[in-house]
């Protein structure tokens, strides 16, 4: 059905030029912006004139070209429309069944990391997940994503009453103390994923993934989760590959910024 539509090519052509426009993180010159969108300079530029006549592009005292404030007005209003929830949820079904694995969103909400969607695979997980659980900050793989990524004035105080619960509870050393968390979140910031093995359900691995927005804040997390008989842990395994690619599609669909670490 879709190939059967008519379409306005002119328009196509400088949709490309709009696009490899976006790309650049400085102006560039006619030619340049040509070349990135396969066409010659002279068939490129009355699509620039037209651009800059509505505002879509603007030029530099150099002649070089930037995106204008009409492509501003339009993204920002794309923006206000987004909802990170709605857009991860399109995607986690895809990533349950390329996986094999439960998975699940979680945002920051009041009591902390907290899941809002869940979706299981054929045969489901038999642990204690729902829509509403509150996910420890220390002890779990989405919370330990939070931890790392949120405003350390945020988490700092909620975190320090968890640790402190931790080591009432055992009456000796904490479970997880400051300096082990400490290196976990590292381990998050370098990989761009958390991760637990077994904790804090035997038998349960867990990786995690950050959605970002347009101004590098972390909005929601993605979390897969499995047996760890079958749950392919490593940083660079097969679902954590599927998993970053998710999260990086869902931070460019609300026009985020690009996932860190591998």
């Amino acid at each position: 059905m879709e190939k059967n539509r008519r379409g306005i090519q002119s328009i196509e052509i400088g949709s490309a030029l709009l696009l490899e426009l976006a790309k650049q993180v400085r102006p560039v010159q006619l030619k340049e912006l040509a070349k990135a969108a396969g066409l010659t300079p002279g068939k490129a530029h009355p699509y620039m004139v037209s651009f800059l006549k509505v505002g879509f592009v603007t030029q530099t005292d150099a002649g070089l070209y930037e995106l204008g404030p009409f492509a501003l007005q339009l993204g920002l209003a794309r923006l206000r429309r987004m909802d990170p929830v709605r857009e991860a949820s399109q995607l986690i079904e895809a990533l349950a069944q390329k996986t094999g694995q439960s998975v699940a969103i979680a945002v920051w909400g009041s009591l902390g990391p907290t899941i809002v969607s869940l979706q299981e695979p054929i045969q489901p997980l038999h642990v204690n997940l729902r829509t509403g659980t509150v996910m420890s900050l220390a002890n779990t793989a989405t919370g330990r994503l939070f931890a790392a990524y949120m405003p350390a004035k945020v988490v700092e105080r909620m975190l320090g009453d968890e640790l402190a619960r931790f080591g009432h509870r055992t009456g000796q050393t904490a479970t997880i103390n400051k300096k082990t968390l400490e290196t976990f979140l590292a381990e998050t910031r370098k990989h761009g994923l958390s991760r637990t093995r077994g904790q804090p359900i035997p038998g349960i691995d867990a990786l995690c993934a950050p959605v970002f927005d347009s101004e590098g804040h972390i909005v929601l997390g993605i979390l897969v989760m499995g047996t760890s008989a079958t749950f392919d842990s490593n940083w660079d395994g097969a679902i954590a590959k599927a998993l970053r690619e998710c999260a990086r599609d869902v931070s460019r669909r609300i026009g985020g910024t690009e996932q860190v670490g591998k």
